[in-house]
């Protein structure tokens, strides 16, 4: 299905719900223009109506959630199966069978696949399960610390890693740290993404370097795919300094580019992972898994854990979650996210592309354009100037047609 306008955007509706929101919610969370925003009513597939009553085709797949289309049937399935049964356990107390059930799935899709053949005897993957990104990398950090005792980390230029502080601390966007500097940890060192950088990053550290994290491949940065040595090199020198590379796939993971998790395209296993966004499709779950030595660093629970928080291992997020993975798995979305990543315009893999413009006033013109044509993009990169699309993976060849001819008129 195309895109299919009925009124001007932003609807009368939509312009409405604008005026009313900006009485009630935090000045700085949504902008609000003559031109922006719509609002989301309801979604199937790739295909998003608005308030008014518009329908345009999602290339953000929001946020890069909804991987296996808007309001999947299979998963919408399960979500009303447990939510008729249990909305709400004691995840970290008394939980429920599917934090089990999700966690021995996560371990199967990562160090379980990745490690079958390794000579490491004690090779099986152990979950820290949370709520979002930033909290996913929160845990990695954490986790860490006490497997290594040191407390620096390295990151890259460029880097996006959420805005909790611990995350925020990582995330390299002077944007996002200027405000909220002086209370920032400090314990991130910040290296350009080259070996001889991440060598005088360890070199110069005072309190030592206990981790390394990286985006495979940057996304909220621009969708930058690094030289193809880079994250070897990053493994080969966190071996040598008895660091741990963290990998942080909350947008990269579950398929997006054309593997299962992005690090898979340079055979690199890191230590831990961060997952979260495409995990279940739309319900706010994520997870750091990590080999089993590395989060056997964590001390044996004696009733009151480290690190929890109250919806830790949701049971609705735990079944949708299965149940996307499930469909993930059915639809082969990693053979379809590969076997497509050429229809799409711009630099990156699978179905992550960014195409860059000359500066972020020609990218808002873009999506802006794109908008009025009934297409949902976003703009990305540290200077706002690359068009990114991450479309759902369950995405046609025929909607993509459509979506490569709009890019182009909408960026001349």
């Amino acid at each position: 299905m195309l895109p299919l306008l009925k009124t001007r955007i932003p609807g009368p509706r939509s312009r409405a719900l604008s005026r009313q929101l900006r009485r009630h919610e935090c000045r700085n969370t949504t902008f609000v223009s003559a031109d922006w925003p719509i609002f989301w009513e309801r979604a199937r597939g790739c295909n998003v109506w608005d308030a008014d009553g518009n329908r345009y085709l999602d290339l953000t797949a929001a946020f890069g959630v909804a991987s296996v289309g808007h309001n999947n049937p299979r998963v919408t399935a399960a979500a009303r199966v447990q939510l008729s049964r249990l909305v709400h356990a004691m995840g970290d107390v008394h939980p429920n069978e599917l934090k089990v059930r999700l966690a021995t799935e996560l371990s199967a899709l990562t160090f379980d696949r990745w490690l079958r053949k390794s000579e490491i005897i004690n090779h099986k993957s152990k979950i820290l399960f949370s709520n979002s990104g930033s909290e996913a990398v929160e845990a990695a950090l954490k986790t860490a610390i006490l497997a290594t005792g040191k407390p620096g980390v390295i990151a890259f230029v460029g880097a996006y890693h959420g805005l909790t502080y611990g995350a925020l601390d990582a995330t390299a966007w002077n944007y996002f740290r200027a405000p909220f500097h002086p209370q920032l940890p400090g314990f991130t060192v910040h290296s350009a993404p080259t070996e001889s950088a991440v060598r005088a990053a360890f070199e110069q550290s005072e309190r030592g370097i206990g981790a390394v994290i990286v985006e495979p491949i940057l996304g909220r940065g621009g969708i930058v795919v690094p030289p193809p040595d880079f994250l070897p090199m990053l493994r080969r020198v966190c071996d040598e300094h008895r660091a741990l590379l963290i990998a942080d796939e909350i947008y990269t993971g579950f398929c997006r580019t054309g593997r299962w998790f992005a690090v898979e395209h340079w055979g690199v296993v890191p230590d831990l992972i961060c997952v979260g966004k495409a995990m279940s499709n739309g319900f706010p779950i994520s997870a750091c898994i990590g080999r089993a030595d590395v989060m056997d660093a964590w001390p044996e629970s004696a009733g009151e854990a480290l690190h929890t928080s109250t919806h830790l291992g949701n049971p609705l997020g735990c079944a949708m979650a299965l149940a996307a993975i499930d469909e993930m798995k059915r639809l082969k979305l990693d053979e379809h996210a590969c076997r497509l990543q050429d229809r799409l315009p711009g630099r990156g893999l699978g179905l992550m592309k960014g195409v860059e413009l000359p500066n972020a006033t020609a990218c808002q013109r873009a999506v802006k354009r794109l908008l009025r044509r009934g297409i949902i993009a976003l703009g990305g990169g540290e200077r706002g100037n690359v068009l990114t699309l991450t479309p759902p993976l369950t995405i046609s060849e025929g909607e993509l047609e459509f979506t490569a001819k709009e890019i182009v008129r909408a960026t001349k």
